[in-house]
């Protein structure tokens, strides 16, 4: 009898309480989608001893066979351009036995509506006929400054690789935004549709200004000095209309910010007209000029 899982979880975070992610949530957005979930968790000393609160968080919140907890210690010497962040989901990747990988950042959550078409493209990526595709496209919703409002714009991508067949030598690549097979060339994929909810940029102004000061160290160095973040009404906000993953409902009000940023006046820059341009291009016609991938689409 071949028990090995279908779909594994994987994920992984650091500092999460302390920059407001809503990795809880994220796990439990997944978690009837995977037979198992390994969360990798950073530790800032290579005993894996001192974190923020994040690995006794979730361990007390998610308990039994089903998930797999990791420690992992981020080495501040070596942080650059991100590569950490690939580091830390292959360690997670390496530990999964699912013949799939579900792939979830921390600040990301899947829509309890789109679980059943996930599985289904998955059952069809067991077909014969289908062993040449390796991985599944989901769309993307990008909030900003508050979870009532999203940034539709060519400078946020609109879909990306989160789920990959395993044992392939697919590994997550540079900065973990998506996946690549080992000798770097692009993933075979088909898109689902189903949509990553992406919570990033939906932090109060004080913690995501302790965010991005964290994450420019990753890309720039331990010593990078980063602007304070304020919000601003800035090119490509606009209401969200749509319905929230329940698992959100709760960190949705507890974060909420007293900001209303569409009623701001726009913070308009000389550079953002060719990107305004090239915004209404795609809103009228649905191509986006220039769109760069990170996967090839087969089927």
């Amino acid at each position: 009898m071949n028990n090995q899982p279908l779909i594994s979880g994987i994920t992984f975070i650091k500092n999460g309480l302390t920059l407001g992610y809503p990795i809880k949530e994220s796990i439990e957005s997944i978690e009837d989608l995977c037979d198992e979930i390994i969360i990798n968790v950073g530790f800032d000393d290579p005993d894996c001893q001192s974190d923020d609160g994040t690995w006794d968080y979730l361990t007390k919140n998610f308990q039994g066979d089903k998930y797999k907890f990791l420690k992992s210690y981020w080495n501040p010497e070596v942080m650059s351009k991100g590569l950490i962040l690939s580091e830390q989901t292959n360690i997670a990747l390496d530990e999964a036995k699912g013949k799939y990988c579900q792939y979830i950042q921390g600040d990301e959550c899947l829509h309890e509506q789109d679980l059943k078409t996930i599985k289904s493209a998955v059952e069809d990526l067991e077909k014969p006929e289908n062993s040449h595709v390796d991985g599944l496209v989901f769309k993307y919703v990008h909030f900003y400054g508050n979870t009532n409002v999203e940034k539709v714009t060519k400078k946020t991508y609109r879909q990306e690789l989160r789920l990959i067949r395993n044992f392939k030598g697919i590994r997550s690549w540079l900065d973990a935004q998506g996946f690549r097979y080992s000798d770097d060339t692009k993933v075979k994929c088909t898109r689902v549709n189903a949509t990553v909810y992406h919570y990033g940029w939906a932090r109060a102004e004080q913690v995501m200004d302790k965010k991005n000061k964290a994450f420019n160290k990753l890309y720039h160095g331990k010593d990078f000095k980063t602007k304070e973040h304020k919000y601003s009404r800035i090119w490509g906000l606009r209401p969200f209309k749509g319905t929230h993953p329940k698992v959100m409902n709760s960190w949705i009000e507890e974060n909420k910010n007293e900001i209303d940023i569409l009623s701001l006046p726009l913070d308009f820059k000389m550079s953002d007209i060719r990107l305004m341009l090239s915004d209404s291009f795609e809103h009228l016609t649905g191509i986006r000029i220039g769109e760069y991938t990170n996967f090839k689409i087969v089927k």
